[in-house]
């Protein structure tokens, strides 16, 4: 078992991940709605079946399905044909394929990526981030080296650095003094790990009045790090006998707060009725250096 299921699971996860690009794929081409929960249903109950009986698992393909739609196939009745076809070749004309030199397969398999392959991919990738193209080119030489499973958990990776890093200049600070002497610094953008940095440099805590409040209005407590950063920003106003409070929390983010209570030591403090400071918009904040 300890052999078998790990190299079950990555197929299962290639199979899958196949069905779903290609199940994409045909409803762009088609302009349909395909339904993604049932068809990984259908596979998987196919290939437990498959196994009891010694035959080989399988899933959607790429490159048959969208010859089976250029050459006007809409419905499963397509499907079905093909299935009973190599089927019939299978039973019946099983000698004369052997016959077959494997140069001529691996040429009809070069005229099939010729006549797949979405050529227009090569301008595209002119006109996306650079970060795309890497993850582009990335992902397929992957997919040639090791395999799909790989290149595509790989793939999710990096985008996913990618993006963080991104979102991470997107977080900004600006402060207000009020008519008692509090000061209110209003943040935008998301706290997390990756926007740490940037929003504790934007305090002053030894040059800030005794009561500071943090306004969350426009921005959002992702992840640990982001709370680890309000507390720690806490903690650095209690030693010099001041007090932070957060203000205009989402429920999302109280709830986050909550949950943590016993290791944080925040203050939220409830909305007043009072006129509104006045904070320059978001689009003119500057953006803080990383």
């Amino acid at each position: 078992m300890g052999i078998i299921f790990p190299y079950a699971l990555i197929l299962a996860a290639v199979g899958l991940i196949e069905s779903l690009m290609t199940l994409s794929l045909i409803d762009e081409m088609t302009e349909t709605r395909g339904h993604a929960d049932r068809e990984c249903g259908a596979q998987g109950l196919a290939n437990i079946i498959t196994g009891f009986f010694g035959g080989m698992g399988g899933c959607a393909m790429i490159g048959q399905s969208m010859i089976n739609i250029q050459a006007g196939g809409r419905g499963r009745w397509s499907s079905i044909m093909a299935g009973l076809a190599l089927l019939g070749l299978i039973l019946f004309a099983g000698p004369w394929l052997a016959m077959i030199p494997l140069a001529a397969l691996v040429g009809m398999m070069f005229m099939v990526v010729i006549g797949t392959f979405e050529w227009s991919s090569f301008r595209v990738m002119r006109r996306v981030p650079y970060s795309d193209s890497f993850v582009i080119v990335m992902v397929s030489a992957v997919t040639v080296l090791t395999d799909l499973a790989l290149a595509v958990l790989l793939g999710i990776v990096v985008s996913a650095l990618v993006f963080s890093w991104k979102k991470a200049q997107y977080i900004f600070v600006h402060s207000r003094l009020d008519a008692e002497g509090a000061l209110h610094y209003k943040v935008s953008g998301y706290l997390f790990f990756a926007s740490v940095h940037n929003f504790l440099q934007a305090f002053d805590v030894r040059q800030d009045p005794e009561e500071v409040y943090i306004h969350f209005e426009h921005s959002r407590i992702m992840d640990h790090s982001g709370l680890e950063a309000v507390n720690n920003l806490t903690e650095r106003y209690l030693k010099l006998g001041k007090r932070l409070h957060l203000c205009q929390l989402s429920p999302e983010c109280e709830s986050l707060i909550s949950k943590a209570d016993n290791l944080l030591s925040v203050s939220i403090a409830k909305p007043v009725a009072e006129r509104p400071l006045r904070f320059p918009a978001t689009g003119e904040l500057p953006v803080l250096p990383v």
